[in-house]
């Protein structure tokens, strides 16, 4: 069985995977059809900066099978390095809606993990409403906590085993999220196992989506930052414009290799 494997940019130590939203869906599709058992991350600047300085973190990154670009800032950094540019922003928020309509045409199962109780229950009505007979194998809103106990552990993966979805979509922020995929996925049956954030919010109409002009232009985080200005400041004021001498780091690097 030959799969396409999708080629990485290196982007401060970390390996963006080189996909289009359209070719990461192709991907998924053919993964579920194989029967093979996938690892993804939706990757945001601020965690390839937490990545260059966490080794245990960037080892997930770069052995998950996509690393996906979740920020136009990544892909202006691959240009400017005179690297092999980035074709694609693959967010959380477009994957999941896409994916999902994807689900229902061609009936692979869901198991949705995380967000609130509540969200979970109007997300779960307004599928139904959408798409009359979808797969949702399963859904559960875990305690909130910076991580699981083993006994909680326990329990979410013998929901997800009983239900035996297609793809499990895992809604805990980054990089909780993508630590908890890469230390239980040995045990999960399923076929794809990915980190979306907060999208099982904002398709369940709890949260707005920034307007498509401000999405292409790299202005997301704007939108988003003046919904929530204190829980966001620093994530992308603080956190954020690390990137920047990270990619200086780089470049100089790149320049200069016998340094």
């Amino acid at each position: 069985m030959n799969e396409q494997v999708a080629p990485k940019v290196n982007i401060a130590g970390t390996g963006i995977s080189n996909v289009t939203l359209e070719e990461t869906l192709g991907l998924f599709d053919e993964w579920i059809r194989n029967g093979s058992k996938k690892r993804v991350c939706v990757t945001p600047v601020n965690c390839v900066v937490w990545a260059d300085a966490n080794r245990e973190l960037q080892h997930i990154y770069n052995t998950a099978d996509l690393t996906l670009c979740d920020g136009v800032p990544l892909i202006w950094a691959s240009k400017w390095l005179g690297q092999t540019s980035l074709r694609g922003r693959v967010t959380g928020l477009d994957l999941l809606p896409a994916f999902v309509d994807h689900c229902y045409q061609k009936g692979y199962s869901m198991f949705f993990l995380g967000s609130a109780p509540e969200t979970n229950t109007l997300l779960k009505k307004k599928l139904d409403t959408a798409y009359p007979g979808i797969r949702v194998a399963g859904m559960y809103s875990p305690p909130f906590a910076k991580t699981f106990s083993d006994a909680e552990n326990e329990k979410i993966l013998a929901l997800i085993n009983q239900a035996k979805p297609d793809i499990v979509w895992v809604s805990l922020t980054a990089p909780k999220q993508d630590y908890w995929i890469y230390g239980m996925f040995e045990h999960m049956n399923t076929h794809i196992a990915v980190g979306i954030g907060g999208a099982l919010d904002v398709l369940a109409g709890n949260i707005a989506r920034a307007p498509r002009w401000m999405q292409k232009n790299g202005l997301e985080w704007l939108f988003r930052f003046c919904k929530e200005p204190k829980r966001l400041f620093r994530r992308y004021f603080v956190e954020a414009p690390r990137i920047i001498p990270l990619i200086l780091r780089q470049k100089t690097a790149l320049k200069h290799p016998e340094r």
